[in-house]
């Protein structure tokens, strides 16, 4: 028998098949999240519905015993309220990180994201993990995404016994992923910026699983971003879906985005600048420590996307 795991964010794709993943590597894997048990949860997987800072997260360690937690439940609801989204991804990952120092897990892994980084033009081209995390400032809807990868940096070097590596990885795109990007390849019409061409990256879903993965069995810690099979101009990006690209104005487009959102999904105006300046990472560093390598391209990660499962 393989060890035992706690996954959070168990409701959404992502988390969901990188749990059955491990289950099928014969780990016990337990899997969390504030959200309801959706109605097509794998019976196999054991869920527990609990918000990450109250009581039931500590029963869940205290029972569970995990040697290791994969904290894959950042949320990223833009509709939620502002404090709810603070109280679930910062409050409440220090109270996983607290929790686990208690509890003598051995091993945690935090999903992060590469927007922490921001777009702006003076961005350097790769990005690597010591630059600075910029998009807070400009943005209030990531604050709380940069807080809550300053916290995990923070118990990562203070708290070395907890052995924790935070991922930043790209765009993660994918049949089963229901995060902005994804849904916005799927819209019928698609907005490009005019007179922007950024470059852009993707990791496909089975490659991100794959990296979580072996993150989870590697001995390195510390902060790794992590990306897939290289990176497209957005508007050949756009042109892969085959859908009708319609060029906005960058003056208006943020409004334009934020009135379509109100009748379905639409990108979200503070990924509008994503749009316009590049924002290219590189995970050289993650690919070294970890032995990690890619394997679904540009093209077959945005086809996939495109169909639901």
């Amino acid at each position: 028998m393989g060890d035992r795991l706690i996954v959070t964010g168990a409701a959404g794709g992502l988390a969901r098949h990188t749990a059955l993943m491990l289950q099928a590597r014969g780990h016990d894997v337990l899997g969390v999240d504030y959200r309801p048990q959706p109605p097509d949860h794998p019976p196999s997987l054991p869920y527990i519905q609990a918000n990450y800072n109250k009581t039931r997260i500590e029963d869940a360690i205290r029972r569970h015993k995990p040697r290791a937690i994969l904290h894959l439940g950042r949320v990223g609801n833009l509709k939620m309220a502002v404090g709810k989204r603070f109280d679930l991804n910062v409050v409440g990952s220090g109270k996983i990180f607290e929790l686990a120092l208690k509890y003598d897990v051995e091993r945690v892994l935090v999903l992060s994201t590469f927007h922490i980084y921001g777009a702006h033009p003076e961005n350097h081209t790769p990005i690597h993990e010591d630059e600075p995390l910029r998009s807070g400032t400009d943005f209030p809807e990531l604050a709380d995404a940069v807080q809550l990868d300053n916290l995990a940096v923070q118990w990562s070097y203070r708290h070395r016994q907890l052995r924790t590596v935070i991922l930043r990885p790209c765009n993660v795109i994918g049949p089963n992923v229901q995060n902005a990007i994804s849904r916005y390849l799927r819209e019928p019409v698609l907005a490009s910026i005019l007179g922007f061409d950024p470059m852009w990256q993707f990791i496909h879903q089975t490659d991100m699983v794959s990296a979580i993965v072996h993150a989870l069995d590697g001995d390195a810690i510390g902060v790794f971003n992590v990306a897939g099979m290289g990176a497209v101009p957005f508007k050949q990006a756009l042109r892969l879906t085959g859908k009708t690209v319609v060029p906005v104005p960058g003056p208006v487009a943020a409004g334009l985005l934020r009135l379509a959102g109100r009748f379905a999904p639409a990108l979200p105006p503070y990924l509008v600048d994503f749009c316009k300046y590049p924002v290219v990472i590189s995970d050289d560093a993650f690919r070294r420590a970890f032995g990690y390598a890619p394997t679904v391209g540009i093209a077959e990660s945005i086809a996939s996307t495109l169909t639901l499962p």
